[in-house]
């Protein structure tokens, strides 16, 4: 009989109810129970990134993280925004990239700070020669019971760290990314399924979900 090498997608990762848990800013993926897999033992690359070099906010945890390790891991140099306070995290990520014998660069920086976006931009290219991957991916979420619970000091924060600093990363970024280089956005469900309780959160996804086909008509 012809072994087929499959594998139960319903037992390859877990499946248990997760325990209630939160933490307040700066908030560390290795305090989550479970801690999520972001690639860190199974992601196997193919030098498809070869001489590349990334620039990644909130590449620390999630799906930045998971990006920063793919990428090293595909030949690319990268460079990791993330938020003050989460050093443990970033310093995992940083190891993980040279341990591919590539250059990491980190990055602590607040996006809702003037100017922060545009810094990151320029230190990366300082560092590395040049940009060629753009990975836009921090945002901040903050989940309220009710609209009179919602600040507009969240709502002004939310917009400026989800969707104001790709706006300014993408400006300062656009006279270094050559024919061939991506920009990479990272929106939500929550663009077209909004939820009560993250209303400032799911307005920002909306608006990145626009920003992306505009970016990609303008380039083209």
């Amino acid at each position: 009989m012809i072994d087929a090498n499959l594998n139960d997608p319903r037992k390859m990762y877990y499946s248990e109810k997760f325990p209630d848990q939160e933490q307040n800013t700066p908030a560390l993926q290795d305090k989550m129970d479970p801690k999520p897999d972001c690639g860190e033992e199974s992601y196997k690359g193919y030098n498809r990134l070869e001489g590349r070099r990334a620039l990644i906010t909130g590449g620390d945890s999630g799906i930045g993280r998971a990006a920063a390790i793919a990428y090293a891991r595909e030949g690319a140099d990268v460079a990791i925004q993330f938020f003050p306070g989460e050093e443990p995290d970033a310093e995992e990520v940083k190891a993980l990239i040279e341990k591919e014998g590539r250059k990491a660069l980190l990055l602590p920086y607040d996006l809702r700070d003037d100017n922060a976006a545009t810094e990151i931009v320029t230190r990366t290219v300082d560092a590395f020669g040049g940009l060629d991957l753009l990975v836009l991916n921090a945002a901040q979420q903050i989940a309220q019971p009710s609209l009179s619970d919602l600040t507009m000091k969240q709502v002004h924060d939310t917009f400026k760290v989800n969707i104001i600093s790709m706006f300014e990363t993408v400006k300062a970024a656009e006279e270094h990314l050559k024919p061939g280089s991506a920009i990479i956005t990272t929106t939500s469900v929550q663009s077209f399924d909004p939820s009560d309780p993250l209303m400032d959160y799911a307005a920002t996804k909306g608006a990145i979900s626009n920003f992306t086909v505009s970016l990609s008509s303008y380039f083209a």
